[in-house]
């Protein structure tokens, strides 16, 4: 007799990821087996418990005198996680069956099994298998001598995939590790079908907060959108962000950034704003950020992405240039033109910038580097994961600190194959059905789904996909966040 239990069950879940997904190995199965014959009266002995360990699997054997009749059963704890309770049982039930056997000593930390109780009671006994995690389960007898075997499976995989529309496919993946398991998902998008990415600021603003349900609305006829950029608590965007020919999101240090072309084709390479303003004398002046906060000497362009005006302190100079010509000088808080911008001085800058006069002309230049020249769009995050096809992390020359770097966490990468394609793919983690990955292992799993080229996106409770309309995670803060910017997926026939 042999019956796999859970992996039947796995399937109907997996079916249940598309609408919206729903992961975990949290239904009940049971399974009859040998029936006694009616005039069986002796007692059954359980005469000997065994435990073994290996990646694959945890093994019990239950050694028994005669093979019981015996039901199975997987009960999900439905209590707030807590690492001192378990988060799933399995009971193996023994009907008309006595224990003689002894507890053998038990694996230690193991990611999935945590410890085996023996119940008794007059009708039989009960082998309660307590688990850390929901896991993929297989019960089954063996003869001469007579054995009850349950498998605990810490390997294995399943994937459903579905086609979203000709060019753009939506892939579930559950995966069992020996370090627990894992759920994943992957949007995989050709750009040669009519498929592109589209940037998106909260709010259209890069500062503010809304949630990606709210955010995807703003392209016309997305198919989907992931989370993208870091961005601070009131939402300021992290990280450089061009939107067609206007740099809205500046950072002093050079970190991985993606680009959308005019094709819908994309690229990821190094990024760092460099910008200066002429003045009438030739004089040139760095500028220091974009749409940010201004500190001590510090030359921010403020843009209409930012917000009506500046809201700056009163200790600085601040010149409103429309056309290229300043209209008005100000001391902060100036109104933002839709079609200008404003540069706000203090400290070295302002003395700089001192001697402008209203009607004066000056000359912006801004750019993120030569390899961005054609891009309609640029987002950066980081770290890069892979370039040119081999595991390239750039954690310490990017300066991610341990709320990126450490540990397993919910992950949002990008990717791009040697085909083209474009992948987006979001990992949960920091739940009981998925542990979640390092970057490390981010970068292995980005190139073994084909990307030649890849970087990092914002992770934790941020980590987000939603596919027609429907969230396809589990975001770990158990809810959708308020987020700062996000990617789409939409047809370049439908693009804003």
């Amino acid at each position: 007799m042999n019956r796999l239990y859970k992996l039947p069950l796995v399937l109907l879940i997996l079916v249940q990821l598309f609408t919206p997904i729903t992961i975990g190995f949290a239904a009940a199965a049971t399974a009859p087996a040998q029936a006694q014959t009616a005039n069986a009266v002796p007692a059954i002995e359980l005469q000997k418990i065994r435990v073994s360990q290996s990646p694959e699997k945890v093994r019990i054997v239950l050694d028994v005198s005669a093979l019981p009749e015996y039901s199975v059963n997987l009960l999900e704890d439905k209590a707030p996680q807590n690492k001192d309770t378990s988060a799933a049982h399995i009971t193996v039930t023994l009907p008309k069956t006595i224990n003689k056997g002894v507890i053998p000593a038990l694996p230690a930390q193991d990611p999935v099994f945590k410890s085996l109780r023996i119940s008794e009671a007059k009708e039989g006994i009960t082998a309660v298998i307590d688990l850390k995690t929901t896991a993929v389960y297989n019960v089954f007898t063996l003869k001469n001598p007579n054995r009850i075997v349950i498998d605990i499976v810490k390997k294995y995989e399943h994937k459903i995939k579905r086609e979203i529309a000709p060019g753009l496919t939506y892939t579930a993946l559950l995966r069992g590790t020996a370090e627990g398991p894992l759920a994943a998902h992957i949007l995989d998008l050709d750009p040669k079908a009519g498929w592109k990415l589209q940037p998106l600021l909260s709010n259209q603003k890069t500062v503010g907060l809304e949630k990606l349900s709210s955010l995807m609305q703003q392209a016309k006829g997305a198919a989907a959108a992931v989370n993208a950029t870091y961005f601070s608590l009131d939402g300021t965007t992290l990280g450089v962000m061009q939107l067609q020919d206007t740099i809205v999101a500046s950072m002093d240090i050079t970190r991985t950034a993606l680009g959308i072309l005019p094709d819908g084709s994309a690229i990821i390479d190094d990024a760092l704003y460099q910008g200066s303003v002429e003045l009438p004398d030739g004089q040139k002046v760095t500028i220091t950020g974009v749409n940010e906060e201004r500190g001590a000497d510090a030359l921010i362009l403020y843009n209409s992405y930012y917000d009506t005006a500046t809201d700056t302190n009163p200790f600085g100079n601040e010149y409103v240039v429309v056309g290229n010509k300043i209209t008005a000088i100000n001391t902060n808080n100036s109104v933002i033109p839709q079609d200008g911008f404003v540069l706000s001085a203090h400290g070295k800058s302002q003395q700089a910038l001192g001697k402008l006069q209203v009607g004066d002309t000056v000359k912006v230049t801004q750019s993120l580097g030569d390899q961005w020249s054609k891009a309609v769009a640029v987002i950066g995050a980081g770290p890069r994961l892979v370039k040119n096809n081999s595991i390239y992390l750039t954690t310490k020359l990017e300066e991610f600190g341990s709320d990126v770097a450490a540990g397993r966490a919910p992950r949002t990468a990008v990717g791009i194959t040697k085909e083209g394609h474009i992948l987006l793919v979001v990992v949960d983690g920091r739940q009981k059905h998925s542990i979640g990955l390092t970057l490390l292992d981010t970068a292995l799993l980005m190139q073994e789904l084909g990307s030649i080229q890849a970087m990092n996106l914002d992770g934790g409770g941020s980590s987000e996909m939603i596919v027609q309309k429907e969230i396809v995670n589990k975001p770990s803060d158990g809810h959708e966040r308020s987020i700062g910017t996000a990617l789409a997926v939409v047809s370049t026939n439908l693009a804003n």
